[in-house]
C-alpha cells in the first residue's frame, strides 16, 4: 500500500470511528507517537523525536480539552491533572532529550487505553465510569 493510500485509509478511518473508537485511536497513536520519539532519541535524531513528541503532546491536548468537566465531576478532573502531568513531562523529554519521562508517560497512557477499553466493552461496570462524556 502506497503512502498515500495508507494515509487516505486512516482519514476514512477517523471519519468514520464512533466517538468511543476515536478515544481508542487516540491513546494508540500517541503510543505510537512516544515509541517513534524514544527510538530517535536512542538513535540521536532528535529532529525526529521533537516531531513525535509534539505529535503526542497534540493528542493529549485533544485528550484534555475533550473532557466533560461538568458531567464526567472527580474523574475528568483527575484525568485532567494526568494529562496535565503528562504533557510536562513530554516538554522536559524534549527539551532534555531524555527516554525516561517518554517512557512514563508511554506506561501511563497504557494503562489508560486498557481501562478505556474495559469501559466501552462494559459499559455496565459501574455508574461513575458513566459520568465521562467522550463526545468531546
Amino acid at each position: 500500500m502506497s503512502m498515500t493510500a495508507h494515509k487516505q485509509y486512516k482519514q476514512v478511518q477517523v471519519k468514520t470511528a464512533n466517538n468511543k473508537k476515536l478515544l481508542l485511536m487516540l491513546y494508540q497513536g500517541c503510543i505510537k507517537f512516544l515509541r517513534i520519539a524514544k527510538k530517535s532519541i536512542k538513535e540521536e535524531d532528535m529532529e525526529n523525536a521533537n516531531e513525535y513528541l509534539k505529535k503526542s503532546q497534540a493528542i493529549i491536548d485533544e485528550l484534555r480539552y475533550t473532557l466533560d468537566m461538568d458531567k464526567g465531576g472527580e474523574i475528568s478532573s483527575n484525568l485532567y491533572k494526568l494529562y496535565n502531568f503528562m504533557y510536562s513531562e513530554l516538554i522536559s523529554a524534549n527539551i532534555n532529550k531524555e527516554i525516561e519521562p517518554i517512557e512514563n508517560v508511554e506506561n501511563l497512557m497504557m494503562d489508560l487505553l486498557e481501562t478505556w477499553k474495559e469501559v466501552i466493552n462494559n459499559p455496565n461496570q459501574g455508574k461513575e465510569q458513566q459520568k465521562i462524556n467522550m463526545s468531546g
